[in-house]
């Protein structure tokens, strides 16, 4: 569940839900440069990116810059710079054109490697890496190859207004008052929800049976349901009292906290989770900006400003404990997310494109199109 949390400062009081263009999280600090980053090089190369919103900040949302930073001190010009919102508009721009770096989720990422739109990632050159949770880095390694470096992670949290409703997660799927994300991957979410009643071991390997049965608990059930894009419309719903359930972030939990609602979480024994990761495209004209780029992003101050700005985990924990300690910027996430805490870590079923390493018996599980083509079915 991608945040976009650069937006929202009016929510933080609850008296308006307007974007206002900064972050509602922490208060990033001026850019600087990155010591761990190779000296300047002498090259007139230049970059095409895709990315999520938020995650190549080039200032021009205030201080919030550490794209014209990389520019100065590698020699290597950002020449093409295009942002998308939601799983989907990535895939049309991907189909449009070819880009030499891409922040892809796990929706879009096995895609890339299956088409070959992406190539392998020599971990030699991106100096952040290693340190790196193996759990994360494994999530894009495919055929004992790695196609990604884990730049920003999140997981999810079932909220609840506990001054109307009881925590309790079935009713995400089953009341007319919640909010679900607007993704053929919330179908895992809800597998999750129901594993034992389902039989289900893995929410990203359904057999058809199974995703049959989740669908008919999201057909049957939560008529009035809403299912949002973008965050605000979960702060507008618990800001005006129109929902009493919501699929969500910590992230947001703590900022609907802070403004004083009674919003709690439900809890779980498990969650869903994903990693954002930076991918090298299949034909990359200048090799060495690419990789200065996936250096840059790796590296702990650049994560750092980037979890503070956009409201997700860095994947490098050292942008929350290093030296010089950067945590300053990302404290607050890091805590929220509990970076560096394995009790946390090992309690979220972190994503891969279904059917991912399929473990039904039978190996018959379901693929992520079939998810898709139900899921539209069901909110059109």
């Amino acid at each position: 569940m991608r945040t976009t949390a650069m937006v929202f400062v009016a929510c933080l009081t609850l008296a308006a839900c307007t974007p206002a263009g900064a972050a509602v999280g922490p208060s990033p600090t001026p850019s600087k440069s990155p010591t761990t980053v190779p000296s300047p090089a002498q090259s007139d190369g230049t970059l095409q990116i895709l990315a999520y919103k938020g995650y190549a900040e080039y200032g021009g949302s205030g201080k919030v810059n550490w794209v014209s930073d990389f520019e100065k001190v590698t020699g290597c010009r950002v020449a093409k710079l295009d942002t998308v919102q939601t799983a989907e508009e990535m895939t049309k721009a991907l189909a449009g054109r070819t880009y030499d770096v891409v922040s892809a989720g796990p929706d879009i990422a096995g895609d890339l490697m299956a088409a070959k739109q992406v190539q392998p990632i020599d971990t030699a050159k991106v100096s952040g890496y290693a340190d790196v949770p193996k759990r994360l880095r494994d999530l894009s390694v495919q055929g004992g190859k790695v196609y990604g470096v884990p730049y920003l992670w999140g997981s999810t949290e079932i909220l609840y207004d506990a001054s109307k409703v009881k925590g309790e997660a079935r009713q995400l799927y089953r009341s007319d008052r919640a909010a679900l994300r607007d993704s053929p991957m919330t179908i895992a979410d809800i597998a999750l929800i129901a594993k034992k009643e389902l039989g289900v071991t893995d929410p990203y390997s359904l057999t058809a049976g199974q995703l049959d049965a989740v669908m008919r608990l999201l057909e049957g059930s939560g008529k009035g349901r809403t299912y949002w894009r973008t965050p605000i419309d979960l702060i507008k719903g618990f800001a005006t009292g129109s929902l009493d359930y919501a699929q969500s972030t910590p992230y947001y939990l703590r900022l609907l906290q802070k403004a004083g609602k009674p919003i709690k979480a439900a809890k779980t024994d498990q969650t869903t989770g994903w990693v954002d990761s930076w991918m090298l495209g299949a034909n990359v004209p200048n090799i060495d900006c690419a990789y200065r780029w996936l250096d840059w992003m790796s590296t702990p101050e650049t994560q750092s400003k980037a979890a503070a700005w956009v409201g997700l985990a860095p994947a490098n924990p050292k942008a929350c404990t290093g030296k010089p300690k950067l945590a300053g910027e990302a404290e607050e996430i890091c805590d929220i997310y509990g970076v560096g805490k394995a009790k946390r870590l090992d309690r979220i079923i972190f994503a891969v494109r279904p059917p991912g390493d399929c473990r039904a018996p039978d190996r018959e599980c379901t693929v992520y199109t079939t998810w898709s083509s139900r899921w539209r079915g069901l909110v059109k």
